[in-house]
């Protein structure tokens, strides 16, 4: 090219007359025209700057290009570095975890040597029938003391809409194994351990209530008096048992018809209660949380007691539940794991008859 360029420039005129592209501002910080005393010609000083040009351009190119490889070195080294930090990360501890700390669920770290072996004894996702999960629950309670045994039902149902409340009571025919102290609030009696006023404090003391009174057990409830299981209250006595709202509420003790603690048949409702009516609600969740018995109870009470709750919870079925209404269900004692049922199975058993 340069030799092209030089043939080109050999017709250019001499110093006397110069071309005007070679007077041109944007050329002439590059061409410096020779003075009529210099002894470069035209061609010779164009070569000269064509060859200084293309020095300086190669110089450029070659600091750009080390610059590039630089910087991608760098970036190899960081990269390299990197690696290095994930693949000591990832690599395992020199010190394997023993006990507790080795276990794949996170859950099961706190857990009691007694929990974590008994669980052994059941399949975490299998679904067991009625018989099946009652054996199983009485094998796994091996605690020092008589543990209760609980159903746990999560119902398709919203409480906080009022067509979709579940409260309601279901009478288990073997008894909870547990001692109901019941309190009585009726018009006519004073709140006297032994001694009673009144028609119907002499009815509910002979149908074996624990406590019975009226205006001054009201007070005595005011100041903490809390020394009872189940308070039934007559329903003349409901104006005045209102003021209680704020102590039972929070406690599940205020008396109300739908639970069986507001009737003019105390004494019916004392029996009952002492023989094993449960009381029983859904709670925010869609979850029923029921007890039905103690671990130390045969298999068929067992049985007997948790279809009476099956089926009372399927009779009371909210009006505005739609759809399918059992999710699931487990039961449980009350230290041990739960163990899940099959809904279509526990709906068809026939439990036997309570003798």
């Amino acid at each position: 090219m340069a030799a092209v360029v030089a043939a080109a420039v050999t017709t250019l005129p001499t110093v006397s007359s110069t071309p005007s592209s070679l007077t041109n501002p944007k050329l002439s910080s590059f061409f410096i025209l020779p003075s009529s005393s210099s002894s470069l010609s035209y061609p010779s000083l164009f070569l000269n700057r064509w060859n200084h040009f293309l020095a300086v351009t190669s110089r450029g190119s070659a600091s750009q290009s080390t610059r590039i490889e630089a910087a991608s070195a760098v970036a190899d080294a960081d990269i390299d570095i990197d690696t290095e930090e994930e693949s000591a990360a990832s690599q395992p501890s020199t010190k394997p975890k023993t006990g507790k700390a080795a276990l794949p669920l996170k859950r099961d770290r706190g857990r009691s040597k007694r929990f974590l072996e008994i669980q052994k004894l059941r399949e975490s996702k299998k679904e067991y029938d009625v018989p099946t999960a009652v054996s199983l629950l009485k094998q796994m309670s091996n605690t020092r003391f008589v543990e209760s045994v609980e159903a746990h039902f999560r119902l398709n149902i919203d409480p906080k809409y009022n067509d979709q409340q579940l409260r309601a009571t279901v009478n288990l025919p073997k008894g909870t194994g547990q001692t109901v102290r019941v309190a009585v609030l009726t018009q006519g009696g004073v709140f006297i351990a032994l001694v009673t006023i009144g028609e119907k404090v002499d009815e509910a003391k002979n149908a074996g209530a624990d406590i019975v009174g009226g205006e001054d057990l009201i007070e005595q409830i005011k100041g903490g008096f809390m020394d009872f299981d189940k308070l039934i209250a007559s329903p003349d006595m409901m104006p005045k048992v209102a003021s209680l709202g704020k102590l039972l509420g929070p406690r599940g003790l205020m008396p109300n018809p739908k639970a069986g603690t507001v009737t003019a048949d105390i004494p019916l409702a004392i029996q009952e209660f002492k023989k094993g009516k449960v009381e029983y609600r859904v709670d925010k969740t869609g979850i029923v949380h029921l007890p039905f018995g103690k671990a130390n109870f045969p298999e068929e009470d067992l049985i007997v007691n948790f279809m009476a709750a099956v089926r009372s919870v399927e009779v009371n079925k909210p009006p505005g539940a739609k759809g399918v209404y059992w999710k699931s269900a487990h039961i449980c004692s009350s230290m041990g794991p739960s163990l899940k049922l099959n809904i279509r199975e526990m709906l068809d058993y026939k439990a036997p008859t309570p003798a």
